[in-house]
């Protein structure tokens, strides 16, 4: 019975570590973040349930380096929450930034890249259109995620993608991620940037596997953030 108990001891204990593993964003104390349900705290991922929402996206990039495609879609992005769309409004800046990659099959030709800006929760009803850009409506969005730090690097995110490939692999998670990939519902991956290019600490950025899951296998909730 002792020996039970202990162990039982011991697996909450590794559980409650799992989920501290992965915090977030620093960032998100000081601006607006999009909120989600946290699924599942895995050894080196967390399956995440985004709720509805909406967000500002380029047209896709065409691009060898996800870092100058990420920089000119973020211009954009930066020139619209400014005031340069139809209602001349500004903007609240957000996070995370997020580029969708979609990669070539070659190592010297041009990857598809889309950037999204995340729009505040007071202009979510009426975002203000703009030339170049689009609405992405989001209504519930599962993400398989891993977490790095430091500057993005083109180097890093295969590395990282394929790090929380190997995580998730043999999980029903990424059966899901690799339906929704056949279907044509998801990229391959996605980066998430939560901090300014000026900010050189506690920088936090993230891998995403973004798929649909049916209601009816939903799990539960372990947490909401």
């Amino acid at each position: 019975m002792a020996a039970v108990t202990t162990t039982l001891k011991l697996s909450l204990f590794f559980t409650f570590i799992s989920v501290s593993l992965s915090a977030i964003p620093p960032t998100c104390n000081r601006i607006e973040c999009p909120n989600y349900d946290l699924i599942q705290a895995g050894n080196g991922y967390e399956i995440r349930r985004y709720n509805s929402s909406l967000w500002i996206s380029t047209q896709p990039i065409q691009e060898i380096s996800l870092h100058e495609a990420t920089r000119t879609g973020f211009l954009s992005l930066f020139d619209y929450i400014q005031g340069k769309n139809k209602y001349q409004e500004k903007i609240e800046m957000t996070a995370p930034v997020v580029s969708e990659v979609l990669p070539s099959d070659g190592p010297f030709c041009k990857s598809s890249f889309v950037i999204s800006f995340y729009v505040p929760k007071q202009k979510q009803a009426n975002p203000p259109p703009a030339k170049g850009l689009h609405v992405q409506r989001w209504k519930h969005v599962y993400a398989a995620v891993r977490q790095f730090g430091g500057f993005v690097k083109n180097t890093d995110v295969g590395e990282e993608a394929a790090a929380l490939k190997e995580s998730i692999a043999g999980t029903k998670w990424s059966s899901a991620i690799d339906q929704s990939r056949r279907a044509g519902h998801a990229s391959v991956y996605s980066v998430a940037q939560y901090n300014d290019p000026l900010e050189f600490d506690n920088r936090v950025n993230e891998i995403w596997f973004l798929f649909d899951l049916p209601e009816k296998k939903f799990t539960g909730v372990a947490d909401s953030r």
